[in-house]
């Protein structure tokens, strides 16, 4: 049995992500979760917000709820889950999130959801009009320079994976697809099944699925 790390930037067990991430997974794989926030308090929670000029990135805690936090301060985190993980046994280990991180040291095989995500974006949309859909209006400017590798310029629009309700997402597929956007991309591996098929609704295009990408080319290696 392979065993499979996956580090959530927020907090584990990811309810909301891993049991639709096993359905693109070999049978035979065993995933054990660790959260880069796990453990931490509300006020530890607060002193990790944004600052000026750092990356934004939103997340899910324990309870559901979610939290905006800043790349700078979880960066440290993240190698401490990632070194757990390979010291427990894992054979390969997957960062749960789209963001884009710097080198992490490890031992064994390290997948990290950006890059693969972007490269199967690239495989799949040739010259199609790309509109991507980020949780946050903070986020537009990066999702503008994540996907500056695509030849053809990109639309961008948001609506958060951590709120009830669908109407926001829908209405971004919306404005995207009367922009002209041939093909849609869910940036946050937060976004669900769910989320796809209601993108996929209202704008009537084709939705590429973060987590579904990111799952189906991991499998590669479990």
């Amino acid at each position: 049995m392979t065993v499979l790390g996956v580090v959530t930037i927020g907090q584990s067990p990811r309810s909301d992500m891993v049991p639709e991430l096993l359905q693109w997974l070999p049978s035979s794989v065993e995933v054990r979760e660790r959260g880069a926030l796990d453990g931490l308090s509300a006020a530890d929670l607060k002193a990790l917000a944004p600052e000026p000029g750092d990356e934004t990135l939103t997340t899910r805690l324990r309870d559901g709820s979610s939290v905006v936090i800043g790349r700078a301060g979880i960066l440290p985190r993240l190698q401490a889950a990632i070194d757990i993980l390979e010291a427990g046994g894992a054979d390969v280990v997957l960062i749960v999130c789209t963001g884009d991180f710097p080198r992490f040291r490890h031992s064994r095989p390290l997948l990290l959801a950006g890059p693969l995500l972007t490269a199967g974006l690239s495989a799949l949309a040739g010259d199609a009009l790309v509109g991507v859909v980020c949780p946050l209006a903070e986020q537009e400017q990066q999702s503008y320079e994540k996907f500056e590798h695509l030849e053809q310029k990109i639309k961008v629009a948001w609506a958060t994976p951590y709120q009830p309700g669908l109407t926001e997402l829908e209405n971004a597929a919306r404005s995207l697809a009367a922009e002209g956007a041939q093909l849609l991309v869910l940036d946050c591996m937060g976004y669900t099944q769910e989320h796809r098929q209601a993108a996929a609704t209202a704008s009537g295009l084709p939705v590429v699925l973060s987590r579904s990408v990111v799952a189906r080319l991991a499998a590669e290696l479990t």
